[in-house]
């Protein structure tokens, strides 16, 4: 089931979202730079400030438990996918691809014909998600800093 985010998922979406990005981030940068308490509060501030934005968080559950969640907004006019993460217990079922089909819609009934993200260099497995969901590299600027900028033109549905 996909559905907003609120304030009570906070503490699961910030744990998730550390678990996460470990997968991906290990090896490649200080470990205090994802994972420990003070960046775990960290991540809980902006993922509150996202949620008391409106209804640009959504969460995945799966048996009543937060499995995945993604976060969008405008960036200097631009939509933006700011997260997709789903909890690496349940890669592969589909759970990634829901989340961000729901985006998708969220984003085609507000109108939005282009989108974009920032996916981490060394991220194999999310740059293989976004590339088999339509996303191509930005023509203008594909690389910001260790990230990799995707670009999506919605079609209609």
């Amino acid at each position: 089931m996909i559905r907003h985010a609120t304030l009570q998922d906070l503490d699961a979406i910030a744990a998730l979202h550390q678990e996460a990005r470990a997968t991906y981030y290990r090896g490649h940068l200080p470990d205090a730079d994802f994972e420990g308490p003070a960046e775990l509060a960290r991540s809980r501030q902006g993922w509150a400030a996202a949620v008391d934005r409106g209804n640009a968080v959504l969460c995945a559950e799966a048996d009543g438990e937060l499995v995945g969640v993604a976060a969008f907004r405008p960036v200097d006019g631009t939509m933006s996918l700011t997260q997709l993460h789903v909890a690496p217990a349940h890669w592969r079922r589909g759970t990634g691809t829901r989340l961000h089909a729901a985006c998708v819609a969220a984003w085609r009934a507000a109108g939005v014909t282009t989108a974009r993200l920032e996916v981490f260099e060394h991220n194999e497995r999310a740059h293989a998600f976004y590339t088999r969901h339509g996303w191509l590299p930005d023509p203008v600027a594909p690389r910001s800093g260790n990230h990799l900028v995707l670009r999506l033109a919605l079609t209609a549905p």
